[in-house]
Parts: C-alpha cells; structure tokens; sequence
C-alpha cells in the first residue's frame, strides 16, 4: 500500500535527521503550517522507543516555539491523526480568528473567505 508520507519529502523541508523531518507542505490558506513526520514508516508513537518518542515530541515543541515566534498567532494547533495516513507526523498549526475555519479545526467546515491580503500579513 502506498504511502504519502514514505513517497516523498511532503512539502519543503526545513530540517531532519534520522528519526524526524519537519516540512512545510502546500497548505494554501495556512501559512503558518509545518508539519514533523517520522522517516520511518511507523503506525503509532507507541512503536518507537521511549527515547524515539521524546526526541520527537521535543521536535514539535521547537517547532511549535519558532511558529509562535514568526508568526505570532491567535493560537497554535498540534494535532496527530493518522486515520487516513497510518504514519507518524504531526501538524503544528498557527491559528488566527480570521483564518477560513476559525475557530473551528483546519478540518472543518469553511468559516469564511480570507483575501490574498490578510494572507500576507500571516
């Protein structure tokens, strides 16, 4: 079965090492979104070792750090799913109150339309 997250990088990359990479993928709306994905192919945290967990949860913390810092959101977002892609990676969101969902998740039903210029100010 293929698998998104094992084909390819998943957007830019920023940064990895062995165990993690952390890209920023094509998420039109959401500048602000980054997203650490294990190179491994690996269902759930639970497979990894107790060192391998928190080296990756340290990860999204860092990143959840410089997203706060750059772009100074609302809100910052940290989800781990997997239901339509059984590989670790979790996303690391900056929220504002006038991005398309708000205050709803990335995932839910469109709140409203956000122009090109509030975009840029993200």
């Amino acid at each position: 079965m293929a698998c998104v997250c094992c084909d390819g990088v998943g957007g830019d990359l920023l940064w990895q090492d062995a165990l993690c990479r952390v890209v920023l993928p094509q998420e039109p709306g959401y500048p602000g979104f980054v997203r650490v994905i294990a190179q491994d192919h690996v269902a759930e945290m639970t497979d990894f070792s107790a060192a391998q967990r928190q080296h990756i949860l340290d990860v999204v913390w860092v990143v959840e750090r410089v997203v706060r810092t750059v772009m100074q959101p609302h809100k910052v977002n940290i989800a781990s799913l997997g239901n339509m892609v059984p590989h670790v990676h979790w996303h690391v969101i900056a929220r504002f109150p006038e991005d398309a969902h708000f205050p709803g998740s990335v995932w839910s039903a469109v709140q409203r339309e956000v122009g090109a210029s509030a975009l840029a100010v993200w």
